[in-house]
């Protein structure tokens, strides 16, 4: 199981580079129990939207 540190480390590399199957499986049972990296990627989301939005970013 991943603690905080690990989940919050593969939730900022995979918006650089596809997560290994096994990556995306502890990182969904992780956030799955931890209110707290669930919320923490939920802001990350935001924040990567709004930067699309009005930043013009294309996600590349």
């Amino acid at each position: 199981m991943l603690n905080c540190k690990q989940a919050t480390e593969l939730m900022s590399q995979e918006q650089d580079r596809p997560l290994t199957l096994s990556e995306r499986i502890g990182l969904r049972l992780h956030v799955w129990i931890c209110i707290g990296c669930d919320n923490y990627r939920r802001q990350m989301n935001v924040l990567r939207a709004a930067c699309r939005r009005f930043g013009g970013w294309d996600g590349h």
